[in-house]
């Protein structure tokens, strides 16, 4: 399998769909199952993946719909896989309301993405981490100032870890958060200067009433531009 680990705070976990702590439970057809989609459950087993993606992850709220699975189906057609064979295999890891701070190495939430990365590792290699996260620290203007920094050591100890030196990383600038600071996060984002860090920009996607999540159909734009990001950038590169 080619396997991607999908992480970073509520709009990759999926808040699509989801109105006053409800998700509405509407799929679009580009985050339909596909028995060539699997993911690691949180107790580390594999299974055909369906929103939410999270559900079993970011467990203390209500996640919807996320980009995972439209990128997962966006990408599927360029791997020419036999038909019906897992082709993808998903390993979510995002969770709601965290900062970077609790995504640095010796955290649980990062102690517990990289547990995931390594028992995916052995089906499949690892393709790419999906970061979407930013939205939590433009709440703080220190957290703010610290943020690229943060985002570059981050970057640097999963690679170590995993023991990929110039693992992919495909992150997402924020397209809503604190109005004080998410231009010095987003700029932040835009910065950053590593070998094999591409960045998709969600700025514009439609939001949800609370004008934080995106919409499921932003969602599905969302997935299908990170998919544009790897398969132009790393796909052909890793055939």
């Amino acid at each position: 399998m080619r396997i991607f680990i999908l992480s970073g705070q509520s709009n990759m976990a999926g808040r699509g769909g989801v109105h006053h702590k409800r998700w509405d439970g509407v799929v679009p057809p580009e985050c339909a199952p596909s028995p060539s989609v699997l993911r690691l459950s949180a107790a580390l087993e594999w299974e055909e993946a369906c929103e939410p993606l999270h559900a079993d992850i970011d467990v203390a709220k209500t996640c919807g719909v996320g980009p995972g699975m439209a990128f997962a189906r966006a990408v599927l057609p360029g791997l020419q896989q036999p038909p019906g064979a897992a082709g993808i295999g998903l390993v979510p890891c995002a969770v709601g309301g965290t900062a970077i701070r609790e995504w640095a190495r010796g955290e649980r939430l990062y102690e517990q993405m990289v547990c995931r990365a390594r028992a995916a590792a052995g089906y499949g290699e690892i393709e790419a981490v999906l970061w979407y996260q930013g939205e939590s620290d433009a709440e703080s203007d220190a957290a703010t100032a610290a943020y690229q920094g943060n985002m570059e050591m981050l970057i640097a100890n999963v690679r170590a870890d995993l023991g990929i030196p110039l693992l992919p990383f495909i992150q997402v600038a924020l397209a809503s958060g604190n109005k004080r600071n998410i231009e010095k996060v987003r700029n932040a984002q835009l910065s950053i200067n590593l070998p094999n860090v591409v960045t998709v920009d969600a700025l514009g996607l439609a939001l949800n009433e609370d004008q934080l999540h995106l919409r499921t159909e932003s969602q599905v734009k969302l997935g299908e531009s990170l998919a544009q990001a790897y398969t132009g950038n790393f796909l052909q590169a890793n055939c």
